[in-house]
């Protein structure tokens, strides 16, 4: 019979810390040019490597503002780095 690993809450919240420092390195990281004062939703989803359920829920919830032009959400990479300087 298989062995069932059961997962604790402290478990999750041991995971969640070390997502948001690893992300945190990630978005620190030097970058080879200046990075753009505005990013798209699709850019700020591969930065941050979420899905667009997640980014539409940091939206909702106000953990990460936001700018809507037409129909193109802008997120400010100031903004990116406080909500993970915040979490971390």
């Amino acid at each position: 019979m298989a062995q069932i690993d059961l997962i604790t809450k402290e478990d999750l919240e041991l995971l969640k810390q070390d997502l948001i420092r690893e992300l945190s390195i990630i978005v620190k990281q030097p970058q080879k040019h200046d990075p753009k004062q505005w990013l798209r939703s699709v850019e700020v989803r591969k930065l941050l490597h979420i899905s667009p359920g997640t980014l539409q829920n940091f939206r909702i919830n106000g953990t990460l503002s936001f700018t809507k032009v037409g129909g193109i959400f802008f997120y400010k990479y100031d903004d990116i780095l406080k909500v993970l300087e915040k979490k971390g």
